[in-house]
């Protein structure tokens, strides 16, 4: 995509933003998160990388921000978080390679995406957050704990990846086709 045009650009982002919201609505859900998905669609669809890269952490800190006025959950829990904003800044870069979009492609990245996220976000809680909740014990066996615990949530955002990817690049193909037979005729 070397040129992207203004409304091209506006539905995006609005994709983007509608997807943040859902995040809000549906947290008790076991991290049923569009999270992923904005990354990869940020990270494929836009050709302002700065843009790429502020839609989903944006929308991820006023989700965030939400949660945290609502008391859904606890929007800010700890500085293994921001490793959290940094895992989708690197899902948008993985994702700037995705050139030809395709379903199958799609469901790659997702999928790889999905396990990023768990290894290095388990990582992360594990390192930094663990010592100061002390979910599990500081030792091998308390590492290995901390990944098996969370094989429930993992389960969960593998699917969450696929359909938020799955909507948001179908949504964004659909209304682009729409756009482009209604400029057509």
């Amino acid at each position: 995509m070397q040129q992207q045009n203004k409304t091209s650009v506006i539905i995006a982002v609005l994709l983007v933003l509608v997807a943040a919201i859902s995040r809000v609505l549906l947290f008790p859900n076991y991290n049923f998160s569009p999270m992923v998905g904005m990354a990869i669609f940020a990270g494929a669809t836009f050709t302002n990388k700065k843009l790429a890269f502020a839609l989903p952490i944006v929308s991820m800190l006023l989700s965030d921000i939400m949660l945290e006025m609502v008391s859904a959950g606890t929007g800010f829990w700890g500085w293994g978080q921001l490793v959290g904003y940094g895992i989708f800044a690197l899902i948008t870069v993985l994702a700037f390679s995705l050139k030809k979009i395709s379903v199958p492609k799609v469901i790659g990245y997702s999928l790889v995406s999905s396990v990023i996220f768990f290894v290095l976000s388990n990582l992360s809680f594990f390192l930094i957050d663990n010592p100061i909740y002390h979910t599990y014990p500081q030792n091998f066996n308390g590492f290995i704990d901390c990944y098996v615990k969370a094989i429930p949530f993992f389960r969960t955002s593998i699917a969450a990846d696929l359909v938020y990817s799955g909507v948001l690049f179908g949504t964004y193909y659909l209304v682009q086709n729409v756009a482009a037979k209604k400029a057509v005729a």
